[in-house]
């Protein structure tokens, strides 16, 4: 594993070099006695192998327009090679390249996003051929084609089951575990898992037109709009560098003696940046994982701090994610005994977030569920079947009022009209109830943190969304929203000021791409996990609070590390200029001054008492 890291990381195989040369020129030059010319064999090595591709690379991006604090690390491997000072270069190629690795380590190994998609759609599909299937690749496949989904195989398209009965694990889409069941007329999507049972599915969309396939262009789009984060080492090094070439030129201009210009550009490579930096980052990042939460991207740490919008979901984020029923209104005759099985019946096989708690509902009550017959589930119309010898029909308010007279009601949540035989049979109305950290940790965002604006934005009707925005205090919201819309309107906020996007759906994914920093809750969707940059495995908003305060406290130890190394190499500088301190010297003298950088940078790994700052409190507790 150490050779195929090493392998793919060439500052990793840099700063072993450079190790390894400077030993070498040391042993060959005190203990064995080589004369310094042999001596200097490996150093020039270093130069030539290690030094030589960073100097080039730095030159390619200075002639882009990227100048930041490693420039200083080139100029002083140029110098020293022009003056014969090859050891002091070779002990910069090493902290450059040291520092790099670092910071490679400090970032997520994991795959990409799109790999992370592409993954779960298979390449071929079983379709069928008369009597028989055979395997054809998934984007021959044409609307109105019969596939076989075998046990444990992965949906290639979207499309409504003809043949079998089953469940499929849906948890990709929806960010919680649920397993759906599935028999003739349900709706199934591509991506899904096939459970035990064979299932003969009828392709109702091409797989480029598939749900899937959308948010996966969605998530392409974001993925090449990503912010350009500007890191903490670079916002210091533009001033930093420039001021250190001005004294090392003045010192050369005074004394006419080049060396006097390395000795003063190699004290001030800022190493306190280049690796100070990225071991606050590890340490920090240890941190949080003991925590609970994985930072994929160590930027996310270094600019949460500096956001002062915050973009919430609903379901699963603000709420437990878990509607339950919370009343149900049957119209005489028809009563609880007899409407709610047959309901249940058909929710069994819907992959509608209500279906479970309808199907729960149920089984608390300890209702025997009848068989169905057949079972259509239509967008925007609802869940159709026939149980028994009625026909049952599960469907909006919206929708039922267009057909039939309903009682009236002023509930603006979440509520499930049924129909029987074409009459209104009863009303089941739902909640879903906010997290009990939710008021507080909306509450405290302002006052604590700096944010200036919190935004929910959710898929869900108006009506629920803005019963809950308004039991957390949120004023901002938008409802109804598409992934598409979501990543919309994150964009036109991360226009404005750095965003964090918090989600826990595939739903979400893109948004959370769009974002300065993304958050998922929970790792039931390895899509949503790849698009965030940080990963909070209990979810919990209080953990988002930790993550918070360990930003804050990262950017606190990294800023007194850099600026306190600095600091020390701005005099050591001034005893370069004046000649006290030579090459190799003020090489040393920099690694003591990295040392102590380093030694405080390491402060970020230990476990603080506490992190969070405010009471969970629910929206009762509260005034507003």
């Amino acid at each position: 594993m150490l050779v195929t890291w090493l392998r793919t990381r060439p500052d990793a195989l840099v700063a072993a070099l450079a190790l390894v040369g400077i030993v070498a020129h040391l042993t060959l030059r005190y203990a064995a006695g080589v004369n310094p010319s042999a001596a200097n064999l490996p150093l020039l090595a270093v130069l030539v192998i290690g030094g030589l591709p960073l100097v080039l690379r730095l030159l390619w991006k200075g002639a882009h327009g990227e100048f930041g604090s490693d420039h200083l690390a080139g100029v002083s491997i140029v110098a020293s090679a022009l003056l014969h000072e090859y050891l002091a270069g070779a002990i910069v190629v090493l902290m450059l390249s040291g520092g790099e690795t670092l910071e490679a380590f400090a970032v997520s190994e994991a795959t990409s996003v799109l790999r992370a998609l592409a993954k779960r759609v298979p390449t071929l599909a079983h379709r069928r051929k008369g009597s028989v299937f055979e395997d054809v690749p998934v984007g021959d496949l044409v609307v109105g084609d019969e596939v076989s989904i075998l046990p444990h195989e992965i949906c290639p398209v979207d499309g409504e089951v003809v043949q079998g009965h089953g469940r499929m694990d849906e948890s990709y889409l929806t960010g919680e575990p649920f397993n759906i069941s599935k028999g003739p007329g349900a709706m199934v999507l591509s991506g899904s898992i096939n459970g035990e049972a064979s299932l003969g599915v009828r392709a109702t969309r091409v797989s480029a037109d598939s749900r899937y396939a959308r948010i996966m262009r969605v998530m392409q789009e974001a993925e090449q709009r990503r912010p350009t984060l500007r890191r903490i080492g670079d916002q210091l090094g533009a001033w930093y560098t420039p001021l250190a070439l001005a004294l090392a030129g003045l010192a050369w201009w005074l004394s006419g003696n080049p060396v006097r210009f390395l000795s003063v550009v190699v004290v001030a490579t800022p190493c306190p940046l280049l690796i100070a930096i990225p071991v606050a980052i590890i340490g920090a990042i240890s941190t949080a994982a003991r925590r609970g939460i994985i930072v994929r991207d160590p930027a996310a740490l270094e600019q949460l701090t500096l956001c002062h919008t915050m973009i919430l979901d609903k379901t699963g984020t603000l709420t437990y994610g878990r509607p339950s029923v919370s009343e149900e209104l049957y119209a005489p005759p028809y009563t609880r005994e007899t409407v709610l099985p047959m309901v249940a019946a058909l929710e069994r096989y819907s992959r509608h977030p209500l279906a479970g708690a309808i199907v729960n509902a149920a089984a608390d009550a300890r209702y025997p569920l009848p068989d169905v017959e057949w079972i259509r589930e239509e967008a925007g119309i609802g869940l159709h079947g026939k149980v028994g010898d009625s026909i049952v029909l599960v469907t909006s308010r919206a929708h039922a009022a267009a057909r039939f007279e309903l009682p009236p009601s002023e509930l603006t949540g979440l509520e499930c009209i049924v129909m029987l035989n074409d009459q209104y049979a009863a009303s089941l109305r739902f909640h879903d109830g906010p997290r009990a950290d939710s008021l507080g940790f909306v509450g405290h965002l302002g006052p604590n943190h700096g944010f200036t604006r919190v935004l929910l934005v959710s898929g869900d009707r108006e009506g629920e969304v803005r019963r809950l925005a308004d039991a957390v205090s949120i004023t901002e919201v938008y409802a109804g929203a598409s992934p598409e819309e979501k990543v919309a309107i994150v964009r036109r906020e991360t226009e404005i000021t750095k965003t964090v996007v918090i989600g826990d759906g595939i739903n979400d994914a893109p948004a959370l791409m769009a974002a300065t920093v993304g958050i998922a809750f929970g790792q039931n969707s390895d899509v949503t996990s790849e698009a965030a940059r940080v990963v909070i495995i209990d979810s919990s908003l209080s953990k988002v609070d930790e993550l918070i305060h360990l930003s804050y406290r990262l950017r606190r130890v990294a800023l007194q590390s850099a600026i306190g190394g600095m600091l020390l190499s701005g005099v050591g500088m001034g005893f370069a200029a004046i000649g006290l301190l030579s090459p190799v010297a003020g090489a040393v003298a920099q690694e003591a001054i990295d040392l102590l950088a380093v030694l405080n940078a390491l402060r970020t790994a230990r476990q603080p008492a506490a992190l969070t700052d405010f009471e969970p409190l629910r929206s009762g507790q509260a005034s507003r």
